[in-house]
């Protein structure tokens, strides 16, 4: 593990887990208005962000952090554009 910390991966890990975040948000909405269509979509697209968070993040632990924080992003961007509705 490198106590180096790449800036760009860190915008990485941090941007690939709040869009992941927030495609987790919609699944779980698709799932709970039964849409199958549209929560098996959410669902690939989960997967496959989450993919380069996860293995940046496990070849150093600090990026743990960014992925955190894009969570967090992630989440509450998706409930608040819920909350509102699509325009």
């Amino acid at each position: 593990m490198s106590p180096v910390l790449d800036p760009l991966v860190a915008a990485g890990v941090l941007a690939c887990t709040a869009v992941t975040d927030a495609a987790y948000v919609l699944f779980t909405a698709a799932v709970a208005a039964r849409r199958r269509v549209w929560a098996a979509n959410w669902s690939a697209i989960w997967y496959l962000l989450s993919a380069f968070a996860v293995i940046s993040y496990t070849h150093n632990v600090v990026y743990v952090l960014f992925a955190a924080a894009g969570s967090w992003i992630g989440a509450f961007a998706s409930v608040t554009w819920l909350r509102r509705g699509p325009s």
